[in-house]
């Protein structure tokens, strides 16, 4: 019953693909999806994939680089294994923990020549802008935000981190809101990381100009 009509619609995409206008219209698609590419390979920008503990700020921060081209840096291998340990036995880090961490993460921002993207927590406007003096450039931000009960449960059920879901609390009482400040996207995390971060990415073209 529905042959009929299922034909009608291939031989007329066929006959359509094969005109001038068709041509055209494809041609344009083409050009358009490669000149998309070739804009999000040469954003040159350094950006920070920042949030509390179980945001997703690896998953979306390496989705992004893949993106972009730009290579990714875990803000979390950085950490020294004073503050690692810290972290693993419940002690929520101090200004002094982190001071020497950011400064890390900064360089290792500041070392490729074309930008890269880096997964932080970032929490303070302090630390934001002790990334911005380390890097010595003009950081984006991506602020993860959710709900307490999915950051929850999300904490509970990763594995392989030396955080545990018992810090959450203390990382949710230090966050600062960075919505104010500039170059900065909030991003629900309700939201699947591919989604968000192709929205990260249409946002950060927006800002190369």
């Amino acid at each position: 019953m529905c042959g009929a009509p299922v034909l009608f619609f291939v031989l007329n995409a066929q006959n359509f693909r094969a005109s001038p206008i068709g041509h055209a219209f494809l041609c344009g698609t083409v050009w358009y999806t490669a000149f998309r590419m070739v804009r999000r390979n040469r954003i040159s920008m350094r950006i920070v994939v920042m949030g509390v503990s179980g945001c997703g700020k690896s998953t979306v921060g390496r989705a992004l680089a893949d993106r972009l081209g730009l290579p990714y840096i875990e803000g979390d291998a950085l950490h020294s294994d004073d503050n690692k340990r810290k972290m693993a036995e419940g002690i929520p880090l101090t200004d002094e923990d982190r001071w020497p961490w950011l400064d890390q993460v900064g360089h290792a921002l500041a070392a490729p020549d074309h930008g890269a993207v880096a997964a932080c927590s970032a929490l303070k406007k302090s630390y934001r802008d002790r990334l911005r003096s380390a890097s010595g450039a003009d950081l984006k931000f991506i602020f993860l935000y959710g709900s307490r009960d999915l950051l929850q449960q999300r904490m509970e059920t990763r594995e392989g981190h030396f955080m545990p879901p018992a810090l959450l609390e203390s990382q949710l009482a230090t966050l600062e809101n960075p919505t104010e400040e500039p170059g900065v996207l909030p991003l629900d995390v309700a939201e699947h990381a591919e989604t968000l971060a192709e929205k990260a990415v249409l946002w950060l073209e927006g800002e190369a100009g």
